[in-house]
């Protein structure tokens, strides 16, 4: 089964059917917004596996995608790619046998289906792509930075800088040693 694009899944039927009964779904071109300022480069790809449990559906879901980032040290403008994997217990907001409203209260921090038994798995996927964010992005697991005199990513086509135009007021500390500095001769 392939799911739409909102990533909203129906699930009234598993939920009238024995635990262990389970649904497989395939997550293909998804897009979703993200908290903060935070935006996809790729859609989301992956697979679902909704599982029936005597209260209500466990949740495995495997997405991949990738995010707009800057490169801590560069700062260039990189992809960063993700992979998470969502594990959870949704419930129902509402009793499949009697169409009554479930109470809340003993669970009120607990992921729940929608009143139409639907899974809305955006929400999940915004959240568990926003933690996996990170902290410190870099470009490559070697980048060289910025050069702190022209402010140019460093590299090998960098040109190091010539630093004669010292301060004419510093000029007399240009030919200071410290003792076993310089030649030793």
């Amino acid at each position: 089964m392939t799911a739409p694009a909102p990533l909203t899944f129906p699930l009234a039927s598993l939920l009238a059917e024995p635990p262990g009964s389970e649904r497989r779904y395939e997550i293909h071109g998804a897009t979703i917004p993200l908290p903060d300022d935070m935006h996809l480069v790729e859609p989301l790809e992956g697979d679902l596996r909704v599982s029936r449990t005597n209260r209500g559906v466990l949740l495995d879901a495997r997405i991949t995608a990738a995010i707009a980032g800057t490169c801590s040290r560069c700062l260039r403008d990189i992809e960063i790619p993700m992979a998470v994997r969502i594990r959870d217990e949704a419930l129902p907001s509402v009793d499949v046998a009697t169409g009554h409203a479930v109470d809340k209260a003993d669970e009120p921090d607990a992921t729940r289906l929608s009143d139409h038994h639907e899974l809305d798995l955006a929400t999940l996927a915004a959240e568990a792509i926003s933690l996996e964010e990170p902290i410190v992005a870099l470009c490559e697991e070697a980048c060289p930075g910025l050069c702190v005199e022209c402010g140019l990513r460093l590299g090998p086509d960098h040109v190091a800088h010539e630093t004669e135009d010292i301060d004419p007021r510093l000029a007399a500390l240009k030919g200071f040693r410290v003792d076993g500095d310089g030649d030793s001769g």
